[in-house]
């Protein structure tokens, strides 16, 4: 199989960057678009070439790491799907494929396809913990939770943090990854102690770091990983408007 790719190249934060087309060869369908990267930056290798810069860890959908857009689409276009577990079955032989990293104004390009995701470490820093004495673990069982928050806070925990939801939206808003953190926390028992001064000091983080302000395009939802609903924006706002009239939230 062959892919024709035009890959962003940026040698580093304040270079200019540019769009160079390669050809790579000898792929196998089963790969995944990270290891078709990996061949490709064989052959750049063998040619004395600079590799191409990608970010990547557990390559197994969980860590996040990944994620660039690929013709517009950010982890490319199959839905509910990291760029490593995007297989090039997906795409025909011969076809033009073009990578770009994430595009925000928080998220500057630091070598080709990575940039810098160090903004959303300060949300999760922000108020992502829970801080209070919580004793020994208990039982499973010991506390009840009802049914439906457990299942609203798995959804929300399942975020990976892995910004593709800021760079589909075109106002390159972090709604949707902060509303994801604060409502998994918020929904448990644990949670509740630091409620609105996490909803407080998340939110007030996220404005500080250049994100922009949530319009409910749901661009966001559409391209997340991992399904991550619009319902958690809702959550987020509530909780910090709650936070603000009462004063509850105040460190």
């Amino acid at each position: 199989m062959r892919l024709i790719l035009h890959i962003w190249r940026q040698r580093e934060r304040n270079a200019r960057g540019r769009m160079e087309r390669y050809e790579a060869r000898d792929l196998n369908p089963d790969m995944s678009m990270l290891e078709a990267l990996d061949v490709l930056n064989e052959q750049l290798i063998l040619a004395s070439e600079d590799p191409v810069a990608f970010e990547h860890d557990c390559r197994e959908g969980i860590c996040g790491s990944c994620g660039f857009v690929i013709n517009g689409r950010a982890h490319g276009p199959l839905a509910k799907t990291t760029v490593c577990q995007l297989t090039l079955r997906h795409f025909k032989d011969g076809q033009e494929l073009y990578l770009e990293p994430w595009r925000a104004r928080a998220f500057p390009v630091l070598r080709d396809l990575i940039v810098d995701r160090s903004p959303v470490d300060r949300i999760i820093a922000a108020g992502g913990y829970i801080s209070v004495r919580a004793g020994s673990a208990p039982d499973g069982n010991a506390i009840p939770v009802r049914k439906e928050d457990a299942e609203r806070a798995m959804d929300a925990a399942a975020c990976i943090g892995c910004g593709a939801c800021i760079a589909a939206c075109p106002n390159a808003s972090a709604s949707l990854f902060t509303g994801a953190k604060i409502t998994h926390l918020g929904l448990l028992p644990q949670g509740q102690p630091e409620r609105q001064t996490r909803a407080m000091r998340m939110v007030v983080q996220m404005n500080l770091e250049g994100f922009g302000q949530c319009t409910n395009i749901g661009e966001c939802e559409a391209v997340c990983p991992k399904g991550i609903r619009l319902e958690v924006i809702a959550r987020m706002n509530r909780d910090f408007l709650r936070a603000r009239w009462t004063g509850s939230g105040q460190p």
